[in-house]
């Protein structure tokens, strides 16, 4: 059993980029995922990542404040603070009793495309909406592309999705009517890096009364507020996520230059916390606090981005024209203007 002042769990985008928060040197860039995620963690100490050790379930002691984390690997950790940045299929948003994410009645297929005389698209971020189809195109350089199809699901998608060829031919049969560029995009793909997934969301309305803090544990990235791909957004507010929450856990923690990795952490002594058990104790409250300020933060920034990408989810997806119309007048009249969502500022470290 080992013993960790701050436990990260899960090693995406969030989870990594929180990590460097609390480091406070990290650099990001337009990157591929996998790029992003191998720079994170080349930037981070070498023992703070570990691998092999999913978690299963979590125990929390209200004495210590501290949190046991058992691990599929048979082993515990017992830590003062937990992040969870698993994912979708979260066990600490679980643990934390959130209410699990719904289903979109849409699937997305996305891909690269490599362009090795350059794809003269510029720096622009192409967005077009057909009968229950969006298409995104965006470019990571001058010869890479990442693009997306968002559309209905269907019976023959598991069949599909196995099959990059078939994912690719079937994406580009949707698509015959778009602009001919868009369908070079999809034709030329790397095959190689073509992915399907099904659309989730957590429901805008259930944001307001969830509770993102039990004791000195909190979720971020997805666990926290996994939405669907129509606003391009859900990895931003991750690396917006890791922003505050460092900033907000780092006011009551200096480093200490004797221990490595995510022990390197030592929190702030009062003058007046003597004893030990008290001192524990007032830690713990403190800790809680800085969570608090960071789920507060964080609660209206989320709201509005679940609440936008959830409308334009349903434009897609519905078939009722008054659901329609009542989506588009929402989005008319609270978010106006296309791209106002990319604008915000979530402060420094």
């Amino acid at each position: 059993m080992s013993e960790e002042e701050i436990v990260i769990v899960g090693g995406g985008i969030s989870g990594l980029a929180t990590a460097l928060a609390l480091h406070r040197d990290a650099e990001f860039r337009c990157l591929k995922r996998s790029d992003l995620l191998e720079i994170m963690a080349k930037n981070l100490p070498s023992d703070t990542i570990s691998f092999g050790c999913q978690l299963v379930k979590m125990e929390y002691d209200p004495i210590t404040s501290r949190t046991m984390l058992h691990l599929q690997n048979g082993t515990f950790i017992w830590a003062k603070v937990v992040i969870g940045c698993d994912g979708l299929h979260s066990v600490v948003s679980d643990w934390l009793d959130l209410k699990p994410p719904r289903l979109f009645n849409m699937c997305a297929v996305l891909g690269f495309t490599n362009y090795p005389e350059g794809h003269g698209f510029g720096n622009e971020y192409l967005r077009i909406r057909g009968d229950h189809i969006l298409v995104g195109r965006f470019p990571i350089n001058d010869n890479l592309i990442h693009w997306f199809v968002g559309r209905p699901r269907t019976p023959q998608d598991t069949t599909v999705a196995k099959e990059s060829k078939l994912l690719r031919a079937s994406t580009m049969e949707l698509i015959k009517d778009f602009p001919e560029e868009i369908s070079e995009v999809v034709k030329k793909c790397d095959l190689d890096l073509v992915t399907f997934f099904s659309l989730r969301h957590r429901a805008p309305w259930d944001l307001p009364l969830e509770k993102f803090r039990k004791g000195t544990v909190t979720v971020a990235g997805d666990a926290m507020h996994v939405m669907g791909p129509f606003i391009g957004q859900g990895g931003a507010a991750a690396l917006e996520d890791a922003v505050v929450l460092g900033r907000c856990l780092a006011q009551e923690m200096v480093m200490n230059p004797e221990r490595s990795g995510m022990n390197s952490f030592k929190w702030k002594k009062h003058e007046e916390e003597e004893e030990e058990e008290e001192e524990e104790k007032a830690k713990s409250k403190r800790i809680e606090k800085a969570i608090d300020r960071y789920v507060k933060e964080r609660k209206m920034r989320i709201l509005r981005l679940s609440t936008e990408t959830y409308l334009v989810g349903t434009l897609l997806q519905t078939k009722s024209s008054v659901t329609k119309l009542l989506s588009f007048v929402i989005l008319f009249i609270f978010f106006t203007f296309i791209g106002n969502h990319t604008l915000y500022d979530c402060g420094h470290l």
